[in-house]
């Protein structure tokens, strides 16, 4: 893929806004050319290159992420149980995660996409979280080390596990509030979702209703039936914590 000196240096300028260590950084320039070309094909979405485009690397970052934030987690939390390390890894290499860490960098300033891809604001996220996942594959493929992509996530990750730490449920509402319902002798909660919206990546594209003992007890919304659920049973954990359902 050819680019042009102006997109050379939107590149260099991009990963020089990154929080890398200066010598790393230095690997990124016109002298290592081959080095922005990997980049530059992490930030380009099929509908701009049907042939050279992030999904590639997207695979390798897939796994380079895994990778390092199983380290990072054996790390900072030595005394965790293995499944509470799984359960916090989840989160760490999520594909909310990667969103955020790519409105964070502002991925999208540097992405490139086609016109139609450009319009559907539904897939933005999808789009950003996946370019992010791409651009670390990216970054591994022209480093060839993990430290530094590492240190570079750490801080993402500190703030991110405080906050799922901080949350008595880690999250995972579905589980927390089927706990719930079979402590105080009430049935498992049953979730009736549909498609309302049929829009890839638009977050109020499925409605979910969450039942106990065929009762409605919260409706949710998300782009994904998982997520749709996981909304529903948020809000059903909160009105039993609010005491606003009668058992």
């Amino acid at each position: 893929m050819k680019i042009s000196n102006q997109r050379v240096e939107e590149i260099i300028n991009f990963i020089k806004g990154l929080n890398f260590d200066q010598k790393y950084k230095n690997e990124f320039t016109n002298e290592n050319i081959k080095n922005i070309f990997y980049i530059n094909e992490s930030l380009t979405h099929s509908s701009a290159n049907s042939e050279i485009n992030y999904e590639n690397f997207e695979f390798l970052g897939d796994a380079v992420l895994r990778l390092i934030a199983s380290d990072y987690i054996k790390n900072k939390y030595r005394y965790m149980k293995v499944g509470e390390r799984s359960e916090l890894r989840s989160h760490l290499v999520s594909d909310q995660w990667l969103e955020e860490v790519g409105k964070k960098i502002e991925i999208k300033n540097v992405l490139l996409i086609g016109k139609k891809a450009l319009n559907d604001k539904s897939a933005k996220a999808t789009i950003q979280a996946e370019a992010t996942e791409a651009l670390i594959g990216a970054l591994y493929e022209s480093l060839t080390i993990l430290e530094p992509i590492k240190n570079w996530l750490i801080p993402f990750w500190d703030e991110k596990s405080k906050e799922i730490l901080a949350d008595p449920h880690k999250k995972n509402y579905k589980s927390a509030l089927q706990e719930l319902t079979q402590s105080k002798g009430l049935s498992i909660p049953v979730y009736k979702t549909i498609e309302i919206d049929k829009q890839h990546g638009n977050p109020k594209r499925f409605f979910c209703t969450v039942y106990i003992k065929n009762r409605l007890i919260a409706k949710g919304l998300g782009k994904s039936i998982k997520q749709a659920e996981k909304d529903a049973a948020g809000k059903a954990l909160e009105r039993f914590q609010n005491n606003m359902i009668d058992q």
